[in-house]
């Protein structure tokens, strides 16, 4: 009898992707479902990029395979970007990799830094994939919780209390997804300290600075001491209105460079002209663009996200999230509960979900997909129309959940 490889009884198919086919169902049966759950940007990329794109299609030269470590041109815009936005110095030949989107590079820096048996930290709640690819790639995962009370930074003293013998890699991201928490310089000076002082990489995804942002973008490489032990993600999929282009970005140190590009090198065979030339043009593009799309735009659905997350009987700290997201509270008392007839050890975030989807047809996030720490909450993501949120928000209301 064939059988899978042992490895996939340690996950299961990623939430989205067992879901999405679930609303595609309930469309194709004349159901109309809005989601507010992904956060696929529904917004078009910057003008320039698509413009480069057609031109580059039809050059008869380009459709040849290219660099794997990315055509100069890319890697030039790479290093302008964290110029310009994070005023950080990158040599592009050396210290920027182009991916394959973000994703994709945790599947890398995995492959490259750690070893079967090898323990990762993984922030809970946090980015389901940190933990499944390096589940499947045999890797011990241990949490380190983050809480509100916090405003979801490092537990420290959970961190120092471990045996890091053997952890290679801790994982963190800011803008924090999926609760929306804000990057603090002193929490970076911190992991920067610890991660010396351990001989452990850090690795900081950084996809969400653009998004609401009207001042400082930060980046953990801003930080002294963070060339020595730094990975930084980065991505054009949030910031520039891009998810199915699939480009990203790993900024590090050469030698980190180096051992990451040796394992993609051996994965994939570099991403189409077109859409590397693409990618630079979009990255060069300028800042009245991300103010109208990244900043206005999404400031006008956050107020409507804010009020259906207020319809939903949810508590949130709006004043302290940003980026593409809502990261709301479902309170202990509140009166759906009571009729979902929530147990002990149940999940009331997934039961919540799955109500609000079946009788006001809005599909959201329920938290317990990003840890044990979000068992109690839900995500709305702003990546709809203000014409659909404010369907949402009326269907939501006609539900009185708060009766």
């Amino acid at each position: 009898m064939i059988k899978p490889a042992q490895r996939l009884s340690l996950v299961r198919e990623y939430y989205f992707s067992r879901k999405l086919a679930e609303i595609a169902q309930l469309r194709a049966a004349g159901h109309d479902i809005i989601s507010l759950a992904i956060g696929s940007p529904d917004l078009p990329p910057p003008p320039e990029a698509i413009q480069t794109l057609c031109d580059v299609a039809h050059d008869s030269h380009a459709h040849g395979y290219q660099p794997t470590k990315g055509t100069p041109e890319l890697r030039q815009a790479m290093a302008r970007f964290y110029k310009r936005h994070f005023h950080i110095d990158i040599d592009s030949e050396t210290e920027v990799l182009p991916l394959i989107g973000s994703k994709e590079g945790i599947l890398h820096v995995t492959l490259a830094f750690v070893n079967p048996g090898d323990t990762v930290l993984v922030p809970d709640p946090g980015y389901p994939t940190y933990t499944s690819l390096s589940q499947l790639l045999g890797a011990r995962v241990v949490h380190y919780p983050l809480r509100a009370e916090a405003d979801y930074q490092p537990d420290f003293e959970f961190l120092e209390s471990l045996d890091t013998t053997d952890v290679r890699l801790l994982w963190v991201n800011y803008p924090h997804m999926p609760t929306g928490a804000m990057p603090q310089r002193a929490t970076y000076e911190r992991l920067v300290a610890y991660a010396r002082k351990r001989g452990i990489v850090i690795v900081n995804d950084n996809p969400y600075s653009f998004i609401l942002n009207r001042g400082e973008k930060m980046s953990i490489l801003q930080t002294e001491g963070a060339r020595e032990c730094c990975i930084e993600l980065n991505s054009l999929s949030k910031s520039h209105d891009m998810p199915g282009w699939r480009v990203g970005m790993l900024v590090a140190r050469r030698e980190f460079v180096d051992w990451a590009l040796k394992v993609k090198s051996n994965i994939d065979s570099g991403t189409f002209r077109g859409l590397q030339l693409a990618a630079a043009a979009a990255i060069d593009t300028d800042d009245a663009w991300h103010k109208t799309y990244n900043v206005e735009v999404y400031s006008r659905r956050r107020q409507y996200a804010e009020d259906i997350m207020r319809a939903l009987g949810c508590v949130a700290q709006f004043d302290r999230q940003t980026g593409m997201f809502l990261w709301g509270h479902i309170p202990d008392d509140h009166p759906l509960l009571s009729q979902l007839h929530v147990g002990e050890g149940e999940i009331r975030s997934e039961k919540f979900a799955e109500k609000i989807l079946r009788d006001a047809e809005v599909f959201i996030t329920p938290g317990f997909i990003f840890g044990h720490q979000g068992d109690a909450y839900v995500r709305l993501s702003l990546c709809a129309s203000e014409e659909r949120l404010a369907e949402a928000l009326e269907r939501i209301r006609k539900l009185k959940l708060l009766q």
